[in-house]
Formats: C-alpha cells, structure tokens, sequence
C-alpha cells in the first residue's frame, strides 16, 4: 500500500516543488501522474517543465499525444495513467479518493497556502485519506525547509 503526501506550499511555487519531486522520482524509475483540473493550467506547468538546463531535463508530456504510455512524466486532468505511473501528483485541487492510494507508491497532494480553497480542499481530503486508514504525511515548507509536521495512518 502506498502512501499519501500532503504538501503545503508557501515559499515556493508549484513549478519548482514539482520539478524536485518529479526529478527525485525519475532518479528511481517511477513514472509520475501529474493529474489537475484544467488544461491550460497543466499546459502553463508543461512549458514550465521544459524550461532550465538540458542537465536537469525532465522528460514529459500532456496526455492526448500519440505516445502517452511511454511518458515518464504524463500531465492529464483524468484519473486513469496511461504511462502506468506509481505516483500520483494532485495539483489545484485535483480529486484523489483513500483507494486509489492502495495502487500506488505515492500519492503527493500539492496545495497553495495562500489560497483559502486550496487549504480547505486539502483539509478534506487529509481527512478522508485519515478516516480510511492510509498512511499519510503533511509536509509543510514555512520554516524554509521542508518539515513533517504530522503523520497517521498505515502503523505509522
């Protein structure tokens, strides 16, 4: 069973957070999700992941092109993975449910805390992922590294 990853973003924005957790996970051999709730917004990240220097390329793609299932790194606003991904990377809002987790090595919910809907959205899915009984970690970056500053779920 996997676990769930709450990570709440104050210092820096989502494009430099993902861009770290998606290049730890390829590191690994994992192919990551990244699902949101709207195209242009995935499309704003995906021109975000090309940019930097080619040391730190980050091989991806939006969902919809003809070679989806070899794509380490698949944006899509949809809950299947065509790339087989073991990591699910929720953005803006992104619905994620408690069962999904069990097929999964990770699941990473990245939310704004500066923005109140942002916060409340994942409040409810913290506590839905609680509730079942997944094993979960809030992760927060206001001290200006990344701290865990609670656990539940899965023995831990």
């Amino acid at each position: 069973m996997g676990k769930a990853l709450f990570y709440h973003l104050t210092r820096n924005p989502l494009e430099v957070t993902a861009r770290s957790l998606i290049a730890r996970a390829l590191t690994q051999e994992m192919r990551v999700l990244v699902r949101g709730r709207d195209r242009a917004r995935l499309e704003a990240l995906d021109a975000a992941l090309w940019q930097g220097d080619k040391a730190h390329f980050l091989p991806h793609g939006l969902v919809g092109g003809p070679h989806d299932s070899d794509q380490p790194v698949l944006l899509s606003t949809g809950q299947d993975a065509p790339n087989r991904a073991r990591i699910v990377m929720a953005i803006d809002r992104a619905e994620v449910a408690p069962e999904e987790v069990a097929g999964l090595e990770r699941l990473w919910v990245m939310f704004n805390g500066h923005d109140p809907d942002e916060l409340a959205h994942a409040r409810a899915q913290w506590k839905a992922m609680v509730a079942a009984g997944v094993a979960a970690e809030y992760w927060s970056e206001e001290s200006g590294r990344w701290d865990c500053k609670a656990r539940s779920g899965g023995g831990a």
